[in-house]
């Protein structure tokens, strides 16, 4: 769910956008965009996005002059970034929850570390694709430099975008350094890739060095700066929310099931569709896709079904193969659950529905054919087929 929010630093008006879990919310983060970018960049909606589905309320905004926001993008500053994002967080304190999270990529990372200070409620933050200081961001216009200084300003073309940078935007950054980041007493975690061809890898380690523990880095492997493949998007926010759960504030044992090994919890999480599914160590959401009236936030029950199957037998066949020294290099078993409501031979009356799991799968490896129709014969040995085979009881008892 999304809802747009709106907010003044100083005498303007900037525009956000706050990303809302379908269900209950564990606690508020605040993102921060790269220079020049704006709010609805893919990174920073994808992260935020995909956050969400971990129970994190993520608050994205427009800085001063960007976007959909109020001001002239020439007269902002790095300190207005942090004056910005300080707004942002009294936002959300007064109206959702203060952010106990902050995330910013490129200079946004940056600007998360200066401004942690002032947003006491932050003990989490989160740096992707940061420069150590906001000095760095000067490599962009060097060749424009002498202008600036000279003529006080100049025109310069940034991402195939023309902006104009003036001498106040050099002597502001000017003024920050890395100092600040030994101060942050937060949880920090450096999310840097090795070829990001922007911001090189060598500040993530100026930032991990200058930080004191708790302190945590991840590479983001083959990404981009801009982290274009939403692959890499995905992944960075699975790694934010799992660091992020140790160090937050917020009531874990409302999503802890007090479970078995063994047993699963399902509740209803919006009265409609929507199901929040525990177990002892998992938590994940199931649902209905759209066109079922659901918000297609997680596999359906059949999907759920098919892939417990599924799972079964390729572990069957990899602990089998293991312990007969097989060249099985991989496996890949796709499933697909279908009624056929055709008369079959013996059905009791005519049009009695006959339902079918059809598993393919694919055996890689040097196997010979005898081999192989060994490994099919052990698929039709997992646990979970031969408890659907066998056809069994469901004991169900209502609980006061």
């Amino acid at each position: 769910m999304r809802q747009k929010v709106s907010f003044k630093s100083g005498d303007l008006k900037l525009a956000g956008q706050l990303e809302l879990p379908s269900g209950e919310i564990k606690f508020y983060a605040l993102f921060a965009h790269c220079f020049t970018c704006g709010k609805d960049i893919a990174a920073a909606t994808r992260i935020s996005r995909a956050l969400t589905q971990q129970g994190i309320a993520v608050l994205r905004f427009d800085f001063t002059g960007l976007g959909n926001s109020d001001g002239d993008f020439a007269n902002s500053n790095f300190s207005s970034n942090i004056q910005d994002l300080v707004a942002a967080a009294n936002h959300l304190r007064e109206h959702f929850g203060a952010p106990q999270l902050l995330i910013g990529h490129s200079l946004g990372g940056a600007a998360v570390l200066a401004a942690a200070e002032h947003i006491p409620e932050v003990s989490a933050i989160t740096t992707i694709g940061a420069p150590s200081d906001a000095q760095h961001v000067a490599h962009n216009f060097k060749a424009h430099l002498d202008e600036i200084n000279a003529a006080g300003e100049a025109k310069v073309n940034l991402a195939g975008r023309e902006f104009t940078i003036k001498k106040q935007f050099i002597d502001d950054i000017a003024k920050y350094d890395k100092s600040h980041i030994s101060k942050l007493k937060r949880a920090l975690l450096v999310m840097h890739s090795p070829i990001d061809a922007t911001v090189n890898i060598s500040e993530a380690e100026k930032i991990y060095a200058s930080a004191k523990h708790p302190k945590s880095f991840i590479s983001l492997d083959n990404a981009d700066h801009l982290l274009t493949n939403k692959n890499d998007a995905d992944y960075a926010a699975d790694i934010i929310a799992t660091w992020a759960n140790r160090y937050v504030n917020y009531d874990k044992t409302k999503y802890t099931a007090k479970l078995n090994n063994g047993s699963v919890l399902v509740e209803e999480k919006d009265h409609v569709f929507t199901q929040h599914v525990s177990t002892k160590e998992h938590t994940w959401l199931a649902d209905e896709p759209l066109k079922m009236g659901g918000k297609n936030l997680g596999p359906d029950p059949y999907e759920h079904l098919l892939a417990g199957l599924g799972a079964c037998t390729s572990m069957t066949l990899r602990m089998y193969a293991s312990h007969k020294k097989l060249p099985l290099e991989h496996v890949k078993v796709e499933l697909e659950h279908t009624r056929d409501y055709k008369k079959q031979d013996g059905d009791a009356e005519q049009g009695q529905g006959v339902e079918a799991i059809t598993r393919k799968i694919t055996l890689t490896g040097d196997l010979t054919p005898e081999q192989r129709a060994r490994l099919l014969e052990i698929a039709n040995k997992c646990p979970v087929h031969k408890t659907l085979h066998n056809n069994p009881l469901v004991i169900s008892e209502l609980v006061e």
